[in-house]
């Protein structure tokens, strides 16, 4: 077996710094500091605000800064941001601020890593590599939350928060295994604004980017839609027990897992396009089961190709990103697309809560239907769906 890419570890480790800190802060607030729903809550979302408030400045660093050092400095402050969230954990304002450095870190190193994944692998071979990548994110979502939890049933609940700057500082040593790269051209450089704005325009005037956005708009507001009513709907009207709705639920994390071992094989055996349908198909297939008929199976088979279908396009996605987008953008084009999928997942969350507020759990499962039916409609309806492998970026294409 071949040894593991330092940057599939290095990606591994910072993903997993950020998911042990998002499983370990609500429950040092919960544990720790005896606080209620609101701090809990606010806690959460500072961590999370990084990925939506840093991703575009930081988009803009990894195109103008050495990949490799980004990758490796944005380590060392998630290391640093999580060891000062262990050292504030009794202090909630400070604990939310050094949680929100550590994710900031967490933020700049992935859309760094995500750059520089072209630079390191042949064009090709773009499919099997960010199939790794995702393939650690994946174990690094299921294990984090059980390891978590099992750190607090001892009573060390900000135990968690060490082991994130732990493997966070891993992410940096092992961002310096990476080859060193020729420096990126010195060419006179705008300004933040227009940076940004530079990626933007990109993304929307390229066709396959632009239906790839659309589809993942879509396709998250979906999701978080379901997300919002998940648990009532288990606990309420499918009658199930906390354990049930425990085990159903993970099975999203074993479809993420599954999806990602056989995405290099999908690649290879199935023209580009059908990949691409793969994830809102089979996210369209699985809620439509579970809407049609209601039980612990139906959401465990819906969880489970939600993980499974959406994490084949994930890979096939970004190597089709990595391909058609120039190196010079590639940092802003990631920040722009996860800045627009990150903004519409509250969005998502708030309308599936107020309509299962409103006509009950039941009824928003329509709601997330309609996201994954729309992100399955912009891939089908867009050049995406006739492609059979990976364009170049001289690819020219209607509109573009």
């Amino acid at each position: 077996m071949p040894r593991p890419h330092p940057l599939t570890l290095a990606f591994a480790a910072l993903h997993g710094a950020d998911q042990l800190a998002l499983a370990a802060l609500p429950l040092v607030a919960a544990l720790w500091l005896g606080a209620g729903p609101g701090l809990t809550g606010a806690l959460v979302a500072a961590q999370g605000a990084a990925w939506l408030l840093v991703a575009l400045p930081a988009g803009v660093l990894a195109d103008r800064l050495d990949r490799r050092r980004l990758l490796a400095g944005g380590g060392l402050v998630a290391a640093a941001g999580f060891a000062l969230a262990l050292a504030f954990s009794r202090h909630p304002l400070w604990l939310g601020l050094a949680a929100f450095l550590g994710a900031a870190g967490v933020v700049a190193a992935a859309l760094a890593a995500f750059a520089l994944l072209p630079a390191l692998v042949p064009r090709p071979g773009l499919p099997a590599a960010n199939a790794r990548l995702e393939l650690g994110r994946a174990i690094a979502t299921l294990a984090a939350a059980p390891l978590a939890g099992l750190l607090a049933v001892q009573g060390w609940p900000q135990a968690g928060l060490g082991l994130a700057a732990l493997a966070g500082l891993a992410a940096a040593i092992l961002a310096w295994g990476l080859p060193a790269l020729p420096p990126p051209p010195r060419a006179q450089q705008p300004g933040l604004a227009a940076a940004v704005a530079e990626g933007a325009r990109f993304v929307r005037r390229q066709p396959l980017l632009r239906a790839i956005a659309l589809a993942a708009i879509a396709w998250n507001a979906g999701f978080f839609a379901l997300m919002a009513i998940a648990v009532p709907l288990a606990l309420g009207p499918l009658r199930l027990d906390a354990a049930s709705t425990g085990l159903a639920l993970g099975a999203y994390g074993a479809g993420l897992v599954a999806g990602a071992l056989a995405a290099p094989a999908a690649s290879r055996v199935l023209p580009l396009g059908q990949v691409l349908l793969s994830g809102p198909g089979l996210s369209v297939l699985g809620i439509a089961a579970l809407a049609l008929a209601p039980g612990f199976a139906t959401l465990a088979a819906c969880m489970a190709l939600l993980g499974f279908g959406p994490m084949l396009w994930q890979v096939a996605q970004t190597s089709l990103r990595q391909s058609v987008t120039p190196a010079g953008l590639l940092g802003r084009v990631g920040a722009v697309m996860q800045v627009a999928v990150f903004g519409v997942r509250p969005l998502g969350a708030l309308a599936g809560g107020a309509v299962a507020a409103w006509a009950g759990p039941p009824a928003a499962l329509w709601l997330a239907a309609a996201g994954f039916a729309l992100s399955l409609l912009a891939v089908a309806a867009s050049p995406l769906a006739a492609l059979r492998a990976l364009p170049d970026q001289n690819s020219r294409w209607p509109g573009s």
